[in-house]
């Protein structure tokens, strides 16, 4: 093992044992880093003391910041990371903020500072932030002012947490961050990580109840840069990225901080993120590359009319399976194929995506470059062409939960096993049929929920759908759906069977949902994601 820069070594110490380790593959020429790296050098210190130092990196409705700019705030803060926070090498930091200038900044500062980012979702509350507090054994946190309360009381729960300093509140006082970095020199030297130090640790976003925290290293940050960012996406300097994942959720973290910066061109930062402000912030930003769930996209769809996009020009979706009707809808709306691809907390970013040509409609595309994918069946072997079985990933990211005893379900004979049912076509191409707990027996036959859920949706009258399995005694599971309606159609029993005969016409119909309720609204997390298990959790109606 490589030398640690870390003086405090939790991180280290809380690896799983090596034997459940995935299998690391680094066969790109770009994967092949030297043993000390810190990505936060080189995804800001290099673009801005070369040849992009005066181009804009950060962009909010408040501020721009060149990459010179953004250098010399996040070296202030790491400065202040280290002095008044008290922290050292391998220190877990929690960030706690929106999407804006200074988030981006601080966790620059805190892989500069050679610590780890504990980056946290605005809308976690006490309960949940004690949880991350406590499994990180975070010290120090850096939180937005308008955040305060939720922190101040886990601060009162976790005596590990013993420092906290807050921006944004307009007022210079002690607990201040501008006041702090006010005092600090403008420039900090970097600590001399390893290539495989810890540097952040992620935390799953709950969709099957109980969150998980993935620890990655230097090189992971820069590994999914240089895999799905340099070769499916390929950005340029020029690019202006947006989207609506926070940075807490990796996906976010990608697209609005990693991704930009690896290639030299810009982030536009957005607190608030409907529809509409979205559209309006492509259209005032110009942005090109755009970063969302499948659930905004069509959100966005009947909307875009009303703003002009033209400066769009590619669109990534994951999170959630797209579906083929709202492909095809932003298609038509826009005339952009999105970019599909499915990752993971655990792999950091996406590992299976296409774009361009490589498209196939239906499909989420091949194993990104760097990467290699494949279909496991109920043996463990690899499954025929067409068949559905466990997906199976290995790549130069992977799995390492922070002390947790799912590691080894997660990682199966050097496999990342991600939860999801697929099956593999002879070109290479994965086609989703469900997560694997998604997959409904009835009868005898297997149903995937989300198959279900897409020929609902491509009802008029489905704003949204939810489609799980429960019991029942002559069949033993029964597909039962819920479904938001949009404002003009009425929920009725003729609306049930209309939805019924829809599906019966649309897939095989024995995959029709024999029990419909109409919901207002459908349980998510904070990043969208839709949480079945609670849905499963209910008693049937």
């Amino acid at each position: 093992m490589i030398r640690s820069a870390h003086v405090d070594t939790f991180a280290r110490d809380n690896l799983p044992p090596r034997s459940q380790w995935p299998e690391m593959r680094f066969e790109l020429p770009e994967l092949e880093y030297p043993e000390r790296l810190n990505c936060g050098v080189e995804l800001l210190d290099v673009p801005a003391r070369g040849k992009h130092g005066g181009r804009p990196a950060i962009i909010t409705p408040n501020e721009r910041l060149t990459y010179a700019a953004l250098l010399e705030r996040a070296d202030r803060i790491a400065h202040v990371i280290v002095d008044e926070l008290g922290c050292v090498p391998g220190s877990r930091v929690l960030l706690r903020g929106p999407n804006d200038a200074t988030m981006v900044a601080s966790w620059l500062a805190v892989m500069k500072a050679g610590c780890i980012a504990v980056t946290t979702m605005p809308l976690l509350r006490v309960k949940e932030l004690t949880d991350v507090v406590g499994k990180g054994r975070v010290r120090a946190a850096i939180c937005q002012a308008g955040l305060a309360a939720d922190l101040e009381t886990t601060k009162e729960r976790c005596s590990d947490l013993e420092r906290i300093v807050y921006y944004g509140d307009g007022e210079p006082g002690a607990k201040s961050l501008e006041t702090a970095m006010a005092s600090k020199p403008a420039s900090f030297k970097a600590v001399d990580t390893s290539v495989d130090d810890v540097c952040m640790i992620a935390f799953t976003s709950g969709t099957t109840g109980v969150p998980k925290g993935t620890m990655h290293f230097h090189r992971d940050v820069l590994a999914v840069c240089d895999t799905f960012s340099k070769h499916v996406l390929r950005p340029d300097a020029n690019d202006v990225f947006c989207g609506t994942p926070p940075l807490a959720f990796t996906y976010g973290l990608g697209g609005a901080l990693l991704f930009p910066l690896r290639a030299g061109a810009a982030a536009l930062q957005l607190e608030k993120t409907s529809p509409e402000l979205l559209l309006e912030a492509i259209a005032r930003y110009k942005a090109t590359v755009c970063f969302t769930a499948p659930t905004m996209y069509r959100a966005l769809t009947p909307l875009v009319g009303k703003s002009d996009i033209g400066s769009l020009k590619k669109c990534v979706s994951a999170g959630e399976a797209l579906p083929s009707a709202t492909r095809s809808a932003w298609k038509d709306a826009t005339g952009i194929d999105i970019i599909d691809g499915i990752g993971s907390t655990e792999m950091l970013h996406i590992f299976i995506g296409a774009s361009g040509d490589e498209i196939r409609a239906g499909s989420t595309g091949k194993a990104v470059p760097g990467y290699t994918a494949c279909v496991l069946d109920q043996g463990g072997k690899l499954a025929k062409p067409g068949v559905v079985g466990r997906l199976a990933v290995k790549g130069p990211t992977g799995c390492r939960y922070l002390a947790d005893e799912r590691q080894k379900t997660y990682v199966v004979g050097g496999w990342n096993l991600t939860g999801d049912a697929y099956s593999m076509d002879e070109d290479g191409y994965f086609w989703y049929q469900a997560r694997t707990d998604d997959m409904i027996v009835s009868a005898g036959n297997n149903i995937a929920g989300p198959e279900v859920e897409f020929a609902l949706l491509a009802h008029a009258a489905v704003l949204e759908c939810a489609v799980v399995g429960i019991p029942d005694d002559k069949r033993g599971r029964i597909v039962k759906a819920y479904v938001v309606l949009r404002e003009s159609s009425q929920a009725s029993p003729a609306m049930v069977k209309e939805l019924q005969d829809h599906v019966k016409a649309t897939i095989a119909p024995y995959k029709y949902p024999r029990a419909v309720e109409f919901v207002s609204a459908l349980p998510r997390t904070a990043t969208g994601k839709l949480q079945r298990f609670k849905l499963r959790e209910e008693t049937p109606k």
